[in-house]
């Protein structure tokens, strides 16, 4: 029995926390389907493609723990051979991680007009994905927990790559808004939405990662790994669609709100790319600036007038 708890407790543990991501994500698309209906095609394609993949995820997530409770319940051979569906694991959130890593790296890219740090982070993801490839390959041939202790190159190429990849996004992305700051406060404050955004979602999926190996490496005969293993990919996901969310949306832009200083699109041409580049803070502060001078005048020309906050309107390309 002690053997059972050992096994599979953390095994129920982490599809606990899948399904509640899961729910969490579903949420997430609806809200950003229901928000962004003129956002690019290829956008919408990724998130619907996440969608599908994570369903997926969950749906094995959920046989892996149905077949030894339930289908092979009693059945002693239940704690010497791993759940079948177990194998699919790591390749589906590879699957899952490496287009997402793919993407931000590719907003780094529009944001800093830069290739080395995006190249890097391309780099560490198609590693990562090798590595996922390769675990899920290795497990398949080799189903036993007992040998899962002898998989170490496979799993430590994959999540270490993975949590390198996360670290140096959250940092890139970090920098790459800071440098952007206005000194416009209603400016200021989205880029330091964003900023708090990004260093959440970045550190919880680079943490859950790298708890993920240690618990593999340092304690290899428990499932205790399994707990920050399967709810893995939802946090990617949850993480991408949350930012994708916290773009303004057509209500927010008629309340004049600020941009997005990650999804919004300059008159900065990259060239060859659709056209795609940086923002331009610059217009945003110079209309802020007229703006405040035309309050300012009304609030002294009038003895019972209070300060009311600047506001503006920015024309956004909700395609971007």
């Amino acid at each position: 029995m002690k053997l059972k708890h050992v096994r599979f407790g953390p095994f129920l543990i982490g599809v606990l926390l899948n399904t509640m991501l899961y729910g969490v994500m579903i949420v997430q698309a609806f809200l950003y389907y229901s928000r962004y209906k003129a956002d690019r095609p290829w956008f919408r394609y990724l998130v619907l493609y996440l969608v599908i993949a994570e369903t997926a995820n969950w749906v094995c997530d959920v046989g892996l723990i149905y077949e030894p409770l339930i289908l092979r319940w009693g059945n002693p051979e239940a704690l010497v051979i791993s759940p079948i569906l177990l194998r699919a694991d790591a390749v589906l959130t590879v699957l899952i991680s490496t287009p997402i890593q793919a993407f931000i790296a590719w907003r780094i890219h529009v944001v800093t007009r830069s290739y080395i740090l995006p190249g890097m982070i391309l780099l560490l993801a198609v590693v990562s994905l090798g590595g996922g490839i390769a675990t899920t390959t290795i497990v398949t041939l080799h189903p036993a927990f007992a040998s899962f202790g002898n998989f170490r190159a496979e799993v430590v190429t994959w999540l270490v790559s993975s949590t390198a990849c996360d670290v140096l996004l959250t940092a890139s992305l970090v920098y790459s808004l800071w440098i952007r700051k206005t000194n416009v406060i209603s400016t200021d404050s989205y880029i330091n939405k964003i900023i708090r955004l990004t260093v959440q979602t970045g550190l919880i999926t680079a943490a859950a990662a790298l708890l993920d190996m240690i618990l593999f490496l340092t304690i290899p005969n428990s499932s205790l790994n399994f707990m920050f293993d399967f709810p893995l990919s939802k946090l990617y996901t949850n993480a991408l669609i949350s930012t994708l969310n916290a773009r303004p949306w057509q209500e927010q832009v008629s309340h004049h709100e600020a941009p997005n200083a990650l999804f919004e699109q300059s008159n900065l041409s990259m060239g060859g790319g659709g056209g795609l580049g940086i923002t331009s803070f610059s217009l945003v502060q110079r209309r802020t600036s007229q703006t405040v001078a035309r309050q300012s005048y009304t609030n002294h020309s009038h003895p019972y007038s209070y300060p009311q906050p600047p506001k503006f309107k920015v024309d956004i390309d909700s395609s971007v």
